[in-house]
């Protein structure tokens, strides 16, 4: 789906001002409301705009701990497996990768401790061969999407 700018100026205001009101969205785009439900309708429909809720900090739930587990998989288990995830609140992402592995998870922690015991579920579960993990010390670059939504904006503009 094609992202013009008007639909990035919209994407921005829902990534800078989240809590803001449609109506409020339009007076501030200078467009009618019913254009805005219908560019936000479109882009719901055709996921471009996946959800709306708040986004939360796992350090302030009290898990500051963030790792990276790989996982290999026996052959023909990666669904079993993945579904097993899935019932591991700590594990807050999953992938299956190409490469070193057949998954990659983003799992959080309360210390250390309770890291290994995460890790240690896994290797326990029916299908998993091996786990290696790797353990985030800083946040470099926060999970962002505006930056990508302009450069779409931008190169939309240019074909028309």
């Amino acid at each position: 789906m094609a992202v013009d700018a008007l639909d990035t100026r919209i994407l921005r205001l829902l990534i800078e001002q989240p809590r803001t009101s449609v109506r409020e969205y339009a007076r501030i785009l200078g467009v009618a409301r019913g254009t805005l439900q219908a560019r936000l309708d479109r882009m719901e429909r055709d996921g471009v705009i996946t959800g709306t809720g708040p986004v939360l900090s796992p350090a302030a739930l009290g898990h500051p701990v963030l790792a990276f587990v790989h996982i290999e998989v026996t052959q023909g288990r990666l669904d079993e497996v993945g579904d097993a995830l899935a019932a591991v609140p700590e594990i807050v992402e999953a992938f299956s990768i190409t490469g070193g592995g057949d998954l990659i998870t983003r799992v959080v922690a309360r210390d250390n401790g309770h890291l290994e015991d995460i890790v240690q579920r896994l290797i326990g579960m029916p299908g998993v061969v091996r786990t290696r993990t790797e353990m985030a010390l800083r946040e470099r670059v926060p999970h962002r999407l505006l930056p990508l939504v302009e450069a779409v904006g931008r190169a939309a503009d240019r074909r028309y």
